[in-house]
């Protein structure tokens, strides 16, 4: 279903990074919907997606600070250039707290290892 995966581990919490491609509203809809049944113990499931025609982008924190998970992959996707594609990264918590900028960090660095290359 997914274009590319990726991992990362940050102090006990683990992020899992899955990028798609050639995005419609209703395909990240059934990719959110996979991923909540097949991570149904996750803390949280985050994403952002930029789709050019009709112009639309979105970013969800789920439920982590605010502008700390969304946005910053988000800011990933623009920066990258790439269009039509979604970044979702599922976070199980590992018990300690990462701090607004190391959620940051994270979750950037997720995106950016899904992204390189796709611009």
């Amino acid at each position: 279903m997914f274009d590319k995966e990726n991992e990362l581990i940050e102090k006990k919490s683990k992020f899992y990074g899955f990028l798609l491609k050639d995005v419609s509203e209703e395909k990240i809809k059934k990719a959110l919907d996979f991923l909540k049944k097949e991570h149904k113990k996750a803390t949280h499931i985050c994403y952002a997606y930029s789709i050019k025609n009709p112009f639309m982008q979105k970013a969800v924190d789920d439920n982590e600070p605010s502008g700390t998970a969304g946005r910053p992959i988000l800011s990933v996707i623009i920066k990258s250039g790439s269009e039509n594609v979604c970044v979702f990264v599922v976070r199980y918590f590992g018990g300690i707290k990462l701090g607004a900028g190391g959620l940051v960090r994270a979750y950037t660095k997720v995106a950016s290892g899904l992204l390189k290359g796709e611009g």
